[in-house]
């Protein structure tokens, strides 16, 4: 799918176009994907990102905008502290993988990114991403998602309202307190 769906913390859900290619780790050995036709901007592994984050090419493009990072659903970004404190004044974009769509670490990755690092910058959820995801997402802390290429249009803007109350905690605190 070339759209992006963008749920913007106090906004409403819209699509818009993808600006970002992914960096698999197949491509590794080529470097950085050219940047001239496609999609203008990239988004590098997270291992990647800690194996090439001293070259000077990849510095400077980091710092005009032009890459971000990707966590695998593996990634134990409790490690790596510094460079996620780093990474805010670096990356306008992370994102994190969904190798299969009942794979739920991710969703643990995106709340302790809100949650521990406060990060405020876009989460995108990659990979296997379904419809069902979304409002799962949402409440973690993604504010936008690649949908699979499967996935409805119409149906996936239709999530985020299908309830009018919630009562657990959410990263966009819409929560409601029920008297008994």
């Amino acid at each position: 799918m070339n759209e992006i769906l963008h749920f913007p913390k106090d906004g409403k859900p819209h699509f818009a176009t993808n600006q970002w290619q992914i960096l698999s780790w197949d491509q590794d050995e080529g470097g950085i994907p050219d940047l001239e036709h496609g999609p203008s901007k990239v988004l590098v592994p997270f291992a990647w990102w800690v194996k090439h984050r001293k070259e000077q090419d990849i510095l400077a493009r980091a710092q005009a905008g032009q890459i971000g990072v990707w966590f695998a659903a593996d990634d134990d970004i409790l490690k790596h502290a510094d460079l996620l404190e780093e990474g805010k004044t670096l990356w306008p974009l992370v994102a994190a993988h969904f190798p299969i769509f009942r794979d739920g670490r991710s969703f643990s990755t995106a709340a302790l990114l809100r949650e521990r690092y406060s990060w405020d910058g876009e989460i995108r959820a990659i990979g296997d991403v379904l419809i069902d995801q979304l409002l799962q997402g949402a409440r973690v802390g993604f504010d936008s998602f690649a949908l699979r290429s499967d996935q409805d249009k119409d149906v996936a803007l239709k999530q985020f309202g299908l309830f009018s109350m919630t009562t657990q905690n959410s990263w966009r605190g819409k929560r409601i307190t029920l008297s008994l």
